[in-house]
């Protein structure tokens, strides 16, 4: 069992990091620092959107509309903590 918590704990953080590039990569593009022209950019930031769009669109859809401020990656972020330290809290006390 510790080895499935430690597996899940491992995809969470590699989770947590792409969600990380993805948004610092859309602040490059937009900012005009990146430009999505080039195939190598536009390949990450496209791998990276298609992984964390499906967790974000309903976050957005119920956030309120804040402009061109978008706080659902730190909402995200927030939520998917919480969720593993319930779940560490539940089964790790258990194992030892």
């Amino acid at each position: 069992m510790k080895s499935v918590l430690i597996l899940i704990d491992s995809a969470v953080n590699i989770y947590l990091w792409i969600l990380v590039i993805n948004v610092m990569l859309s602040w490059l593009v937009a900012f005009n620092i990146l430009n999505t022209s080039n195939r190598l950019v536009y390949s990450i930031l496209d791998v990276t959107y298609r992984l964390t769009d499906p967790l974000l669109r309903p976050i957005r859809n119920f956030l309120p509309n804040l402009g061109s401020i978008d706080i659902s990656p730190i909402v995200l972020i927030l939520l998917i903590i919480f969720i593993r330290n319930l779940i560490f809290e539940f089964f790790a006390p258990a194992m030892f």
